[in-house]
């Protein structure tokens, strides 16, 4: 991995080009900026190796539910998965079409039941009708902004039929004590939005700590569970 990025074996990785790699990892750019800070110990946006791996380490914590803290890098985990073909662990866009959507029949109907009793307006709700309904899982209001995440695939701040279903999906198992993960497993994402995967949008630099440590403003959507109103750009 680290070759791939340092191509001029320079023995380092820059900022801009860590962010593009780290970003195919699947996780947010919330997550993503904490694993930069930790990694770029002294600030200096750029990773020698042994910090490259502390942040590769950091991504598959992540992936796998677990913390993303120093406290973590000692645990047993399998190593980070990257969507890229030229990856030596590729997690191929192709192979997870195949994988059955893990949430059932039953449920699904379930959970259509309750998206139609919020009066979706063109076939989406917004934040404001999905936000009672996940509050009163009385789940904290991190994990739920974590669900909102999650759930919010095509990141347009509404969700529709598929995506009310996978936030509902992540409430219960929350409410069953099972970790919400990091990033959406491949058997989570809706059939529907299963395509070749592209990174919506230009891709930011992973900010230096100084910058967001305390606003968050390409995460809108998280605000919309928070107490007080997120700070605006």
């Amino acid at each position: 991995f680290f070759s791939q990025v340092d191509s001029t074996n320079a023995g380092r990785v820059l900022a801009s080009d860590a962010a593009v790699f780290l970003k195919k990892s699947g996780l947010t750019d919330l997550v993503l900026g904490k694993i930069w800070d930790l990694a770029d110990t002294d600030g200096k946006g750029i990773l020698n190796k042994q910090e490259f791996f502390v942040a590769l380490r950091l991504v598959a914590c992540a992936q796998n539910g677990l913390d993303v803290s120093l406290s973590s890098l000692n645990l047993p985990v399998p190593p980070p998965r990257f969507t890229d073909t030229s990856s030596p662990l590729l997690l191929s866009g192709t192979a997870s079409s195949d994988v059955p959507w893990a949430v059932k029949l039953e449920d699904k109907a379930k959970y259509d039941a309750i998206f139609d009793s919020l009066n979706p307006v063109n076939g989406l709700l917004s934040g404001d009708k999905v936000k009672p309904v996940l509050l009163n899982s009385k789940l904290p209001v991190d994990i739920l902004g974590r669900v909102w995440e999650l759930s919010d695939i095509d990141r347009d701040g509404m969700l529709d039929r598929d995506e009310f279903a996978v936030a509902m999906f992540l409430v219960y198992c929350a409410l069953e004590k099972e970790p919400v993960p990091m990033s959406l497993p491949a058997a989570l994402v809706p059939p529907s939005k299963r395509k070749p995967i592209s990174v919506p949008g230009a891709m930011p630099l992973i900010p230096s700590s100084a910058a967001t440590k305390e606003s968050h403003p390409s995460l809108p959507p998280v605000g919309i569970l928070a107490a007080k109103p997120p700070l605006t750009q």
